[in-house]
């Protein structure tokens, strides 16, 4: 497979670039810009595609690719694969075709399984990701936890169409938490980047003892890494505001970003 080179002058200063198969990814470009404010972003929602948990791994590629190229022709600097689904599929792919810098997000599953008393952790992710090579290849390392895996069937769905509060995410989360309750597991690893939205509602179902983690923080510091060892961190005070793009409705991802910034429709 041959590189792909985009002919830019790439300094410290140009920006970071994310994307996501719709919305979800903002909680991780929330992580990362708490890390680092003063750098300036490229956010892509690509809601008309979504979920890609339920695409074929070529499908996955084919889009990872396309959002790459398109954030690469906007000077970003860092790509972050904000999205478990995509990163389990594609993101070797995109490190071979693509000489730019990528951070993925993956499942923390190895914080659950070493923290865990019960030796019981839940995992609630896309089909995509727990079919994946890469899933396989990373739960492998815990022979001695049992880990219930779950589907997220509609969760997606339902945030990219706004219905996050529905009765009918109530009913899904109850049915795919249950079983994780009563088969005693200590922690629940949420493996798509949609769900750390669905945190508060979640809470309420678990019993108190159940911690819940996400890939956001872990996702923030090697962002800061990667930058810091490559093309450099942006060295002054970014006055620019955050750019995020839409090929579906972009009241939807307004409203997760609690209108605090403009939302524009790209047809990519």
């Amino acid at each position: 497979m041959s590189s792909f080179f985009i002919f830019v002058s790439m300094t410290n200063s140009n920006p970071i670039g994310l994307f996501d198969s719709g919305v979800g990814g903002t909680s991780i470009w929330n992580e990362i810009y708490s890390l680092l404010p003063n750098e300036e972003y490229i956010y892509l929602a690509d809601s008309k595609n979504a979920p890609y948990g339920e695409k074929s791994k070529e499908e996955i590629i084919f889009l990872s690719s396309k959002n790459t190229e398109l954030l690469l022709n906007l000077n970003c600097k860092l790509i972050v694969v904000a999205c478990n689904t995509a990163t389990t599929n594609a993101i070797k792919e995109l490190r071979i075709k693509y000489k730019v810098p990528f951070v993925g997000i993956e499942p923390a599953i190895k914080p659950a399984a070493l923290h865990s008393q019960t030796q019981k952790i839940g995992i609630l992710a896309t089909k995509g990701t727990l079919n994946s090579e890469l899933f396989y290849k990373n739960i492998e390392k815990f022979q001695d936890i049992l880990i219930l895996e779950q589907i997220g069937y509609g969760l997606v769905e339902l945030i990219e169409n706004g219905n996050m509060k529905s009765p009918e995410m109530t009913s899904l989360l109850e049915k795919y938490l249950n079983p994780m309750i009563d088969a005693n597991i200590d922690y629940l690893v949420l493996g798509c980047s949609h769900y750390p939205y669905l945190i508060p509602q979640i809470k309420k179902l678990l019993p108190s003892h159940i911690k819940i983690i996400d890939s956001g923080q872990a996702v923030a510091k090697q962002t800061k890494l990667l930058l810091t060892t490559t093309v450099g961190l942006h060295d002054s005070s970014n006055t620019n505001r955050p750019l995020f793009y839409t090929n579906s409705n972009p009241e939807v991802l307004s409203n997760i970003l609690n209108s605090k910034f403009k939302v524009h429709f790209l047809n990519f």
